[in-house]
């Protein structure tokens, strides 16, 4: 695969990875600024705004918005994360034109019409309210919240009922203009679109973004003593369990080694989480960890569901499991096993245009440049079993857990003490 990056004199990048086999286009739109560079007063603005640009512009209402990429066979999303906000389209490649002024009348243009912006709060309250329903949600909205507190990255993506009700047009607009400008904006393009072509349509519409500095978001604390654990009351049938460790940056080359041990520890059905818990012991019924990275931080998670008497033995098999990281050797076998699936997962996400635009977007946001795949490969077949094992030493620690529990339990004693002798 063949990446390309155009800079323009505005700060506007163009990012292409040309796919001349594939019949269709994906192009997003990304730009670097999502719910941690909010103040508390403005929490939920860029989900907010990512809501808005669909609702119309001064050319097309919200049904023509979604007519003119529908009408065409293809389809139109958008998300917002912590670091980035993306709108997306993918057609057939014919259609590439078309689709990049789609996004970019959107993008620009959009109205902010002060009804729509009424009826959409409402619709962002009922999307909070169908979140705070799920469990398995509420448990990491929590978790986050206990492991960055009074920090963005401790609050909900969505906003509040009280943040949302403060988020009037004014509001909304001058966080726009303040953030969603050229230095900040990365035009993916992934599909049968060759790098000339795809410089020649972004040159027709570099103009139109607005211009100002590349956004800065507030720095987070990673200071911690001992384990944190917090418990919220909800009358559900199954306890769900949610537990944090603090790890590196996403620029951090250990990085590699936590993927590895991640992939062993709870990636998939062949993980030690899910053969112990749930195959050995029966005690759960899905059981899974991850791992995310940010520009300064980053969180190893693991999830589980499980009947509330089933806590103590679940979280003591869970320490159990987490210690062995540090006190034995990876195996050569469990090595090339988590190497082999990492790197076949890669492969065969890149297959598609949309997870190759995601690449481009992700890449070029995060790090100001398009790290090819094999780059990527290589970096993980050379991590040794020692480096694995000095990652957990590293990061799986009392001083770096955090524990969140979502059940009709009001507290949940001895968690803290299980946890704390993870040292």
């Amino acid at each position: 695969m063949r990446y390309e990056v155009q800079r323009f004199a505005n700060g506007l990048t163009l990012a292409t990875a040309p796919m001349p086999h594939m019949a269709s286009v994906s192009v997003g739109l990304w730009v670097a600024v999502g719910g941690r560079f909010e103040p508390t007063e403005l929490n939920g603005a860029s989900h907010f705004i990512e809501h808005m640009l669909f609702k119309g512009t001064a050319r097309r209402n919200a049904h023509e918005i979604s007519q003119a990429v529908e009408g065409i066979g293809g389809y139109l999303n958008a998300f917002t994360g912590e670091e980035n906000t993306c709108f997306y389209a993918k057609a057939r490649a014919d259609h590439f034109e078309h689709l990049l002024s789609v996004l970019t009348d959107m993008f620009v243009n959009s109205v902010f019409d002060p009804d729509e912006v009424h009826k959409e709060r409402e619709v962002i309250k009922e999307e909070l309210a169908m979140y705070l329903d799920q469990p398995q949600h509420l448990v990491h909205e929590l978790l986050n919240e206990a492991m960055w507190p009074d920090h963005p990255l401790g609050r909900p993506l969505t906003g509040t009922k009280a943040s949302l009700d403060r988020l009037q047009r004014k509001e909304l607009l001058g966080f726009r203009q303040r953030n969603f400008v050229a230095p900040a904006l990365v035009i993916a393009v992934a599909g049968n679109v060759d790098h000339a072509r795809a410089v020649r349509a972004v040159e027709r519409i570099a103009s139109t973004f607005l211009p100002g500095k590349r956004p800065h978001f507030l720095q987070a604390n990673s200071h911690q003593v001992r384990p944190v654990v917090r418990c919220a009351r909800k009358p559900t049938s199954q306890l769900q369990l949610a537990l944090g460790f603090r790890v590196c940056s996403r620029h951090d080359d250990r990085r590699f080694a936590l993927r590895l041990l991640n992939t062993i520890l709870g990636e998939n059905a062949s993980s030690r989480l899910f053969q112990v818990l749930r195959e050995e012991h029966g005690l759960v019924y899905c059981i899974h960890s991850s791992v995310s990275h940010y520009d300064d931080v980053g969180c190893l998670s693991i999830s589980a569901g499980l009947d509330s008497t089933h806590l103590d033995a679940t979280i003591k098999l869970i320490v159990r499991e987490l210690q062995r990281f540090g006190e034995e050797a990876i195996t050569p076998r469990d090595l090339r096993h988590a190497r082999d699936y990492l790197i076949g997962q890669m492969d065969l996400g890149l297959e598609s245009t949309d997870n190759q635009m995601m690449w481009l977007g992700e890449q070029i946001l995060g790090y100001g440049k398009v790290i090819p795949p094999e780059e990527i490969k290589r970096r993980i077949y050379e991590v040794r079993a020692s480096e694995v094992r000095k990652a957990a030493r590293d990061f799986i620690r009392a001083d770096r857990v955090t524990a969140t529990i979502v059940s009709p339990l009001s507290k949940a004693n001895g968690l803290a003490k299980s946890l704390q002798s993870l040292q």
